[in-house]
């Protein structure tokens, strides 16, 4: 039973760790200005719609603007309209295929569809482009670990995440997922 709320405590915060991980790459990487802002703890459906709005008629008028198409995925992302999201997340790779950022967020939401092995080539990819992306290899740890169940390769993309990112952002949790995994090694189905 403890085995049991210690893997439950160590998923919630790897999941908030994603999630904030993710967040914080696609804020500080948009270009596109935000028309508000919601008071806090409040969801801005409205300003998501509107927002949606805006940056369908700016694709529609250039379809040829990465970052248009990059901040409708966000958008959708962040709203988890994930069919949506990779739709416009593919149209920015049409553009620019090469974008790390971009392939990474794709993976998350085919991670969330459950099309693993789809998500596993974004975050590969991602980090083949730049060996230095370290929120695609966190991602195929995650991957690895929770979905597929799969300890050596979350072991072998968290070693990699912290040769990147040694004392940054999720650090000191991955150490302690690692310590985990090498302490009680579940059982490998």
């Amino acid at each position: 039973m403890k085995k049991e709320a210690l893997l439950i405590a160590v998923v919630t915060l790897v999941a908030g760790l994603v999630i904030g991980l993710v967040v914080g790459k696609k804020t500080s990487n948009q270009t596109v200005p935000a028309t508000s802002s919601a008071p806090p703890g409040q969801a801005p459906i409205v300003n998501t719609q509107k927002k949606v709005a805006e940056l369908k008629n700016i694709v529609a008028a250039d379809p040829g603007n990465f970052q248009a198409w990059t901040a409708l995925g966000n958008e959708y992302f962040d709203s988890n309209q994930f069919m949506d999201a990779i739709e416009a997340y593919d149209k920015a790779l049409e553009i620019q295929p090469n974008s790390p950022d971009v392939l990474t967020d794709q993976g998350v939401m085919f991670k969330r569809l459950g099309w693993f092995d789809r998500a596993i080539a974004n975050f590969s990819k991602a980090s083949e482009i730049d060996p230095t992306h370290a929120t695609s290899v966190f991602n195929l740890g995650i991957v690895y670990r929770y979905d597929l169940q799969d300890f050596a390769k979350a072991q072998q993309a968290w070693t990699r995440f912290l040769e990147i990112n040694p004392n940054g952002p999720g650090s000191d949790r991955v150490r302690q997922d690692l310590e985990l995994l090498r302490t009680n090694p579940p059982v490998q189905k």
